[in-house]
């Protein structure tokens, strides 16, 4: 019997283990008391590591659990991996932040892996009540990190606003859903299909869909709904902006990707205008919002923004090469943002964070390593050659122009270009104002973050071959 279930859902032992590792990670520290200490932080990263693990060993191909409400495939395995390598460099970061704030408990790191189950859960979405389910599950998590520093007025009120746009962008996305499942007749995402095929599409079924990419618009937090991400990402403690920054929002491009190609490849031309639209506008936001940021923390919730929209790029010519791009985007996207957010949380005088840009001035002459790598993420995330993020951008792109969409990737090349003057100018000030006060020492714990952003970012076009062959393989089980 026991021998019989392992085989039936050995697909989504990863999920099981990480469930199992969540609850009694909660036990543990029930029974241990509220004493300040790492020992969970680090069993949650233990159980992050051996969940990917147990997804990299998987057997390679797909399979289909709960009537085809959960799918495993190259698809998803790829994404996982990027979303629990996300998720432990969080935790590592998390820890000295925690411990000076007076806040290192437990529950951040039961948090972070029940919002990684959540988010794994979404990539494997095959079905449109697993999708919300999944989602929500994710969310839930997101909120409670989101307004974790209960001292912080800032920390509460990014939490209330979070949980407050997440919940209307929750009714839209259930809305949507009634809409297809009443025009359809079901909710599976193959059903979808069969449903579509040979049948003119209907009013109520473009506005479900249209609901449905407006609510995974709000967790991609793309323009036009953007609106919680430059206050939450300012208020949430850094850590968790960083979480933010990074996973879940892999996970909300690989939920994206799923529902558009798996579930409504018939009517592709009208899902097509909206992610272009989005695109555009993202891409226009990121870059000319940004300019006249101070804060390093609100000024990253543009670049996010701006990233979402090349990345989207990649997925308008609905192709293999369009969705490699976006993949490997991710990817690159990933490790440029955790090491920027590394420094960002290294930036600390007199015990005290600061945020604000400034204080960077001069940095090259009293940190010269973490300016030169700070620099080189800067330099990445601009799209400058040869780094990694010069890379990403260039899949994406090739991809729009390769399908014909000229003018898609000339939007994203000029607004690149409007975008690189934020980035410059925090060089700019690190290398050529007088120095400010300097900071305290970098815990090794973000040295060993920002090392691995760095050479990740600096190195990655020697050997660009194995990431990009793996994004293919992934972008091509959709299809």
């Amino acid at each position: 019997m026991l021998e019989t279930l392992l085989q039936d859902y050995a697909p989504l032992l990863p999920e099981i283990f990480l469930t199992v590792a969540a609850l009694l990670l909660l036990m543990y520290g029930v029974f241990s008391g509220d004493k300040p200490t790492e020992t969970a932080g680090w069993l949650g990263i233990a159980a992050l590591l051996a969940t990917g693990a147990l997804v990299v060993t998987q057997e390679f191909g797909t399979a289909q659990l709960f009537d085809g409400a959960v799918i495993v495939d190259p698809f998803a395995r790829f994404m996982k991996i990027l979303i629990l390598i996300g998720s432990a460099l969080t935790l590592i970061l998390s820890f000295d932040y925690l411990r000076d704030a007076g806040i290192l408990k437990f529950e951040f790191a039961v948090l972070v892996l029940l919002s990684t189950l959540g988010m794994m859960l979404m990539t494997s979405s095959n079905n449109l009540i697993s999708l919300y389910l999944s989602l929500e599950l994710q969310s839930l998590a997101a909120y409670v990190l989101a307004a974790f520093r209960r001292d912080s007025v800032l920390s509460s009120e990014a939490g209330l606003k979070y949980f407050v746009l997440g919940a209307l962008s929750s009714g839209l996305l259930l809305y949507g859903c009634s809409l297809i499942y009443g025009f359809t007749g079901t909710t599976s995402f193959a059903g979808i299909v069969s449903a579509l095929q040979g049948t003119e599409r209907s009013l109520g079924m473009i506005f479900g869909l249209v609901f449905i990419l407006t609510a995974l618009a709000f967790k991609l937090s793309a323009v036009p709904f953007h609106m919680w991400t430059p206050d939450v990402y300012q208020g949430a403690p850094t850590p968790v902006t960083a979480f933010f920054a990074s996973a879940p929002k892999i996970a909300a491009v690989a939920l994206l990707i799923r529902t558009v190609q798996d579930a409504f490849p018939g009517v592709t031309a009208d899902w097509q205008q909206i992610v272009i639209a989005i695109s555009v506008a993202s891409m226009t936001l990121g870059s000319f919002a940004a300019i006249g940021q101070r804060n390093f923390k609100r000024l990253m919730a543009y670049s996010s923004i701006g990233h979402v929209g090349y990345a989207l790029v990649g997925l308008a010519p609905a192709t293999p090469e369009g969705i490699t791009g976006v993949l490997v985007y991710m990817a690159i996207y990933l490790a440029m943002t955790l090491g920027t957010f590394a420094c960002i949380l290294a930036m600390k005088r007199e015990g005290v964070l600061v945020e604000d840009i400034s204080a960077l001035a001069g940095l090259s002459r009293t940190k010269p390593m973490m300016a030169f790598i700070l620099a080189m993420l800067l330099f990445s995330l601009a799209g400058i050659p040869p780094l990694a993020g010069f890379f990403a951008k260039f899949y994406v792109f090739l991809a729009a122009i390769q399908a014909g969409y000229y003018w898609l990737a000339v939007v994203g090349v000029v607004t690149s270009v409007v975008g690189a003057f934020y980035y410059l100018a925090i060089i700019k000030i690190m290398y050529f104002d007088e120095p400010a006060a300097a900071f305290e020492p970098m815990p090794a714990k973000l040295m060993v973050v920002l090392a691995l952003s760095g050479i990740f970012t600096l190195f990655y076009f020697i050997a660009p071959g194995p990431l990009v062959a793996a994004a293919e393989i992934a972008a091509r089980s959709l299809f």
